[in-house]
């Protein structure tokens, strides 16, 4: 089995820290590692590096190889324009359809993901691969159980027990719902019959690459050229010329929506994960319990619960007092001070920075 890792977007919610030019993945967030080095460690040893797949932007492929030097070259895949998820999975096919049409492949939509319990992770890839195996045209979705109502999360909604593999029960896949209001992620919380939706899955590249011809078929046309030319010297050309034309479309949309729901499977386990995608989200995968402080470099705080600060100048102390759900991020060039609660609106206020004299902060 082979695993594709796609470390292509930006991660303004994490912002000052995740810049266009150093995106989130490529930070030292936690244990002094990257995001994209902790998503690969934690494949192993079940996948070697010829093994690993990284599928990223023109501009981020010399960091993928300065911080993975293990990983072959031809292991990194370039896109030459971010186009959303459909076109970054569609290519990613396209190319495999050239490598192994038959063998099944575990596509992780997110480097910046912590997973803690990496062994039941690990044993749930391992169980969905032999699943693919003997039934190839199938999609499993693998998917953490909820610990609670999480609306800024994408759900799957599973139906009934197929059978349980290894203590892993196996769902029959239904349905999906994109970051639901409080009240119905309430509801899919106490229902028992939905996950988050991680945008892990195992398959094969033929029976997607299916699935893009019989939904998608003006970007499978385009996918179609770019396969033809893969494996020659024309690719490169090929590429750069076909790829930025593609019309931006997520996958779900594109593919997942259609799908027959008999298609696919549900594997809902708890594997420790956490979406660190967003400040308030880093704390909640960190903390122990909610009233924790999470602080990394030179920080000091006292009579402080519930805030997370992070200190980039090392000859700068940041001193807290009688703080209570405050974020805090100190880079070189930017003093990030909000409530937790207002970290939605972080995104926004990056956006507002283009075209005026702050775009370079971004």
């Amino acid at each position: 089995m082979k695993a594709v890792i796609f470390a292509g977007g930006v991660g303004t919610r994490l912002w000052p820290l995740s810049r266009k030019k150093n995106p989130k993945q490529f930070g030292k967030i936690v244990n002094e590692l990257t995001m994209l080095q902790i998503a690969v460690n934690k494949l192993h040893p079940d996948f070697t590096w010829n093994d690993i797949f990284i599928s990223t932007g023109e501009q981020y492929k010399e960091v993928v190889r300065k911080q993975l030097p293990k990983l072959p070259k031809d292991n990194i895949i370039v896109e030459p324009a971010m186009k959303d998820v459909g076109p970054a999975v569609g290519l990613v096919t396209a190319l495999f359809m050239k490598l192994n049409q038959t063998e099944p492949f575990l596509l992780l939509w997110g480097s910046d993901h912590l997973v803690k319990n990496e062994n039941v992770f690990r044993r749930a890839i391992r169980e969905a691969g032999k699943m693919i195996k003997n039934d190839p045209n199938k999609i499993i979705f693998i998917g953490q159980q909820p610990r609670f109502a999480n609306q800024n999360l994408g759900y799957i909604e599973f139906g009934q027990r197929i059978k349980k593999v290894r203590e892993i029960p196996v769902y029959q896949f239904k349905a999906f719902q994109y970051r639901p209001h409080l009240s119905t992620a309430e509801k899919f919380f106490k229902s028992g019959r939905h996950t988050w939706n991680l945008g892990y899955f195992v398959t094969t590249p033929q029976f997607l690459w299916n699935l893009f011809e019989t939904f998608a078929p003006v970007l499978f046309n385009k996918l179609k050229q770019i396969n033809v030319s893969y494996k020659t010297r024309n690719y490169e050309k090929v590429l750069n010329k076909i790829y930025p034309t593609i019309d931006k479309i997520s996958f779900d949309e594109a593919i997942l929506e259609k799908m027959n729901p008999k298609n696919g499977y549900v594997l809902s386990v708890d594997i420790g994960w956490s979406d660190i995608g967003a400040w308030e989200a880093l704390k909640e995968a960190l903390q122990t319990k909610p009233e924790d402080n999470v602080i990394q470099g030179n920080v000091m705080l006292r009579e402080s619960v519930d805030n997370l600060v992070y200190n980039h100048e090392n000859k700068k102390l940041i001193v807290g007092i009688d703080l209570k759900g405050y974020l805090v991020v100190n880079t070189k060039d930017v003093l990030l001070i909000t409530k937790k609660e207002s970290v939605p609106k972080i995104k926004k206020l990056v956006e507002s920075f283009e075209g005026t004299e702050h775009e370079k902060l971004t």
